[in-house]
């Protein structure tokens, strides 16, 4: 091979090179990418309605109970044991013992360090706030440090606090579904 063959090989080479060179300059100034002010993704994520959701009129949670299962509750109450313990005198983890939760003051199990705002919030655990909590901790109690995203189908939860209220020496009896019914109206 002479040179004049070598200096066409190494010159197509070459031209290819600046080809794919300039192709690359013009589709950066076609097609650029502005860089964030700060680094990662947004997720839009709409927030549930504490209760009901979809539009669906809420049901006062004394009507759910009435209709509940306590068997259900602990079926569904499962995913709970990786924060929560359910026996008398267990331990507490990531979250406080359960056992007696229901009409128990807010932040009052022993050796549990609650935050703030559950401290904050006072009161004691009653059907209502319970079913609340369940329904979205942090939509309840802004700046809890539960994570846990909550329970959005309203039977679940009525099940799961029937089941609560049976863990304690004593249970509170469930109101009756009649205490919920609105007044009638005067004539």
């Amino acid at each position: 091979m002479d040179s004049f063959e070598l200096n066409k090989i190494m010159g197509a080479v070459l031209g290819t090179c600046l080809f794919v060179l300039s192709v690359n300059i013009a589709a950066g100034a076609l097609f650029s990418a502005h860089k964030p002010e700060k680094p990662g993704y947004d997720i839009a994520v709409q927030e549930a309605p504490a209760a009901g959701g979809k539009g669906e009129p809420e049901v006062p949670i004394e009507t759910l109970l009435a209709a509940s299962d306590a068997a259900k509750g602990q079926n569904a109450a499962k995913p709970c044991l990786t924060c929560h313990t359910f026996e008398k005198g267990g331990p507490n983890r990531v979250g406080p013992n359960l056992y007696g939760v229901v009409g128990r003051a807010k932040a009052s199990e022993a050796g549990f360090n609650y935050s703030a705002a559950i401290k904050a919030k006072g009161g004691s655990w009653g059907w209502d706030d319970l079913n609340h909590f369940l329904a979205s901790p942090k939509g309840m109690i802004p700046g809890t440090a539960m994570t846990f995203a909550g329970v959005s189908r309203a039977t679940q939860r009525a099940d799961i606090i029937n089941y609560l209220h049976t863990l304690a020496d004593s249970p509170q009896p469930l109101p009756k579904a009649a205490d919920a019914a609105p007044p009638a109206p005067k004539q």
